[in-house]
């Protein structure tokens, strides 16, 4: 069972597209929230790691050693993935696995095309 929030409403029609007119100050927001999250190569990294993994999943366990990084580390960059809609998160015992929310990734795309 997900335990990350889905895909808002907020989060799937955030992405008006930024050549398309003039962004109101709540989508300004919502996409900033997104590349903010995207700004980190980390992050990004850790993004690719999880969308190619086994059934399009990863578990944190299997995060730490690609990056270099703590697993406190990398489960913080993972919270900001999670946050910004990118990612979800399902516990399962005692480790946390993650799956690429397709959607946002597309309307984060999306928000980047003209009209």
């Amino acid at each position: 069972m997900a335990i990350a929030l889905p895909l808002t409403e907020d989060t799937a029609n955030c992405c008006a597209t930024v050549t398309g007119g003039v962004l109101d100050v709540a989508q300004a927001e919502r996409i900033a929230h997104v590349f903010k999250a995207l700004g980190d190569p980390t992050r990004v990294r850790l993004l690719s790691l999880v969308a190619a993994g086994p059934d399009g999943e990863a578990c944190i366990c299997d995060l730490t050693a690609p990056v270099g990084l703590s697993q406190p580390t990398v489960s913080h960059h993972m919270s900001k993935l999670v946050d910004a809609g990118l990612i979800t998160r399902e516990q399962r015992g005692r480790w946390a696995y993650f799956r690429v929310v397709p959607e946002a990734l597309e309307s984060s795309a999306q928000a980047l095309l003209t009209k």
